[in-house]
């Protein structure tokens, strides 16, 4: 199968529906992936002030327990902060969010010096020393904490730029694959419903309908279906065919009555696979031959498998640039972010498509 220039005409999975928050550039500071992040980089933080300082009467490692001590309660007690506000940063705009999390962590730095200061006159764990030197700690550690919260800032606002230029570009690219509708599909159509239109006026209302459904779900700006939606357009797609092909065409449907018909997959990711097959599959054979559409849960996850007969190599005439398989991956690696899995085997006299997608929706 799909070795075609057929199109894949569907709409873009963008991971925006399911990842980003708001447009937010700051990340979700209540994941644990996030937490995590904080306090590696506030440990390698705390290394690097501890070499800085130099020789210590206490020695290196004392020097360095206490200053992990202070920037690990920094850290910790920002993340706790923008956790439990990260919904009215989510609708700041950039400017003032950051400005918002600046602030915030110069707050916490200087409540936590003021803790620091605090414990060490009342538990002697550092000698008395004049208010001077207790301003000076104050303003050192709100310098440190203001610089590596602008650089931060800064990395993560660049980093999203580049990520959503990165989503913007993929979607570009994808529309205008899908914007390439196949043209012998519609002129072969347009003809079989005109020859109908006399003898099997019904027939010819239904295809005209499928049809019209058909691109009514390519020119769609949803971003994505669910699995009864994506059965529907593919059947009616088959329905289409069948009245040209007729018996040369075959569709053995195997659908799981457990398969999650409400699961929310790419638009018009089935339809191309069956697309494919027929052109690839069953135009070339005289007697034409079966497909096989097997729609299945596997696990968590939800299995997708089309397959279709092959010519012998000899008298094989189509030979396509895969346009419809990539455009495919790209949809799956955009709305997955590469957990879902496509792979093609050809066989002998068989040509089968696996889509496996995560058991998450979008």
């Amino acid at each position: 199968m799909s070795r075609s220039p057929g199109r894949a005409s569907a709409n873009s999975a963008s991971p925006v529906s399911h990842e980003s928050r708001g447009g937010s550039f700051l990340p979700d500071f209540c994941e644990s992936h996030t937490l995590f992040l904080v306090v590696l980089i506030a440990q390698l933080l705390a290394f690097v002030l501890a070499l800085a300082r130099g020789p210590s009467p206490d020695g290196f490692w004392v020097s360095l327990a206490f200053t992990s001590l202070f920037v690990q309660w920094v850290a910790l007690g920002t993340v706790l902060v923008l956790c439990l506000v990260r919904r009215v940063l989510d609708v700041l705009p950039p400017a003032r969010a950051a400005a918002a999390t600046g602030l915030i962590v110069m707050v916490v730095t200087a409540l936590f010096s003021l803790m620091a200061l605090w414990i060490g006159a009342n538990l002697g764990v550092a000698p008395q020393q004049p208010m001077g030197e207790h301003i000076g700690f104050i303003a050192r550690t709100m310098g440190i904490s203001a610089i590596v919260t602008a650089v931060a800032l800064r990395y993560l606002y660049v980093q999203h730029q580049w990520k959503s230029n990165v989503e913007a570009e993929a979607r570009s690219r994808i529309q205008a694959l899908q914007a390439r509708i196949r043209p012998h599909f519609l002129f072969n159509s347009m003809n079989t419903i005109a020859s109908l239109t006399r003898t099997r006026p019904e027939a010819a209302e239904t295809a005209v309908e499928d049809l019209a459904d058909l691109f009514r779900a390519t020119l769609s700006d949803r971003d994505s279906l669910t699995v009864g939606e994506e059965l529907d357009l593919a059947r009616r797609y088959v329905r289409i065919e069948a009245l040209r092909l007729g018996d040369r065409l075959r569709v053995d449907w195997q659908v799981d009555p457990d398969l999650p018909m409400d699961y929310s997959m790419p638009g018009l990711v089935l339809q191309p696979l069956v697309e494919n097959a027929i052109y690839h599959g069953i135009e070339p054979l005289t007697d034409g031959g079966e497909i096989s559409i097997v729609l299945s849960p596997d696990g968590e996850d939800v299995r997708i498998e089309v397959s279709n007969p092959l010519a012998p190599s000899r008298d094989r005439t189509r030979y396509g640039n895969r346009v419809a398989q990539d455009n495919i991956r790209q949809r799956l690696d955009l709305a997955y972010h590469g957990e879902a899995r496509m792979e093609t085997i050809e066989e002998t006299d068989r040509y089968r498509v696996i889509l496996v997608l995560p058991g998450r929706k979008l």
